[in-house]
């Protein structure tokens, strides 16, 4: 019961942080949707494994103002992670694939230590795969890549079951992360195009602005936890969790493309909406 107790009073830390604000490199939407549980076992029997079966889905996305070059090199160095992404304690890249079409190697097994502060703390391994330039996808437990082998050629085969690390039993029986990004150029519209009558004239000016490269972000997090108390202690917990992780890979890019000081620091802010 003591260690049950400890759970609930972390979780119920992370249920009061407060969103933390859109960066300025943010832009569009940021959307979670946490899917709705059967009424009659809400009410009846909140704690029945039957009731959470089904996989939990969060989604998130931003566009950003920078290349999606800089943004996938951040999104898939795994072993910085633990630099700035809030609760996560540790983060070490185990295995690394063969040279990819671009030639460069990519992550492909790490070890991840994620926790709410000392005393609560898991050790999980993830299977990673990367598609150069679009898309980075991590698995754990019993879930398999959504990727397809031609994609992936230059990432070895998953072992099998009593050889991969990945697979190994956790408080999560399922959990996929996948990152894709969709890159495109953009111009402002010519100043006659604001107005009705000057719709047409797109083909007769140009905006002196100059053109931006900017990258469209989508997030999406499945996961299901192996014990249904978990489950039921996390669920309001869940969406603010993914906020935070959105938020803390939007800070990194500013601070690589923008420098330091104009960023705010994730793992700082983090603890301090802890202690607040």
């Amino acid at each position: 019961m003591k260690s049950i107790r400890t759970i609930t009073s972390a979780l119920q830390q992370a249920t009061l942080l407060q969103p933390t604000p859109t960066c300025r490199a943010a832009c569009l939407t940021n959307t979670f949707t946490r899917p709705t549980t059967n009424k009659r076992q809400q009410q009846h029997r909140p704690f029945v494994s039957g009731a959470f079966t089904q996989n939990q889905t969060l989604t998130a996305q931003r566009t950003l103002r920078y290349p999606s070059s800089v943004i996938y090199e951040i999104i898939s160095n795994v072993a910085s992670y633990s630099q700035f992404v809030p609760f996560c304690q540790n983060s070490i890249v185990t295995k690394y694939s063969s040279p990819a079409s671009d030639g460069k190697t990519y992550p492909e097994e790490a070890k991840l230590v994620i926790g709410f502060n000392d005393s609560i703390s898991e050790e999980f391994t993830s299977r990673v795969y990367c598609v150069p330039g679009r898309v980075v996808e991590a698995v754990s437990g019993a879930t398999e890549s959504t990727l397809s082998g031609e994609e992936v050629a230059h990432h070895s085969p998953r072992p099998a079951r009593d050889q991969d690390p990945s697979r190994k039993d956790t408080v999560m029986s399922h959990l996929l992360t996948r990152w894709t990004l969709r890159p495109y150029p953009y111009k402002p519209p010519p100043t006659g195009a604001a107005h009705p009558n000057g719709v047409h004239k797109n083909h007769e000016e140009t905006n002196p602005v100059p053109g931006q490269q900017k990258t469209e972000v989508n997030l999406v997090i499945e996961y299901q936890f192996s014990n249904p108390l978990y489950a039921a202690l996390s669920s309001a917990a869940a969406s603010k969790v993914a906020d935070k992780m959105v938020e803390a890979f939007v800070n990194r890019v500013e601070a690589v493309m923008d420098g330091p000081a104009n960023a705010r620091d994730s793992k700082k802010s983090s603890v301090l909406n802890k202690t607040t």
